[in-house]
């Protein structure tokens, strides 16, 4: 599948068709926070960060890696998960976004990026 950076709003049947091509229910994203621009689709959340380090120049320190469930409603719809989360240097020691500041800043960008 085919990764996509996101800066412009996409709807999220759009999103849907993805994850049915790719995974499923799923679709994996990686946000940069800074940005506030993400890249979606990829097989892994490391390929997606080295796209949008490389396109983007995003700093590992923006990147957030995040699970994408475009058929579930709320916020369990996105899921804090993805080995390139670990940052033990930022203080983010396990695979999740252990920050709620950071968690709410990636929901608002997301929200911003991902239409009805």
């Amino acid at each position: 599948m085919d990764i996509k950076i996101i800066k412009d709003p996409i709807k999220r049947n759009e999103l849907a068709e993805m994850a049915r091509v790719g995974f499923g229910d799923i679709v994996k994203a990686v946000v940069d926070i800074k940005q506030e621009i993400m890249a979606v689709g990829g097989e892994l959340h490391a390929d997606e960060e080295v796209l949008l380090s490389e396109q983007q120049k995003s700093g590992r320190e923006n990147t957030w890696g995040i699970n994408l469930y475009p058929e579930i409603s709320g916020e369990e719809w996105i899921e804090f998960d993805s080995m390139i989360n670990l940052k033990p240097a930022a203080g983010n020691r396990s695979r999740g976004v252990e920050d709620i500041n950071i968690q709410k800043k990636i929901r608002e960008i997301v929200g911003k990026l991902i239409e009805e």
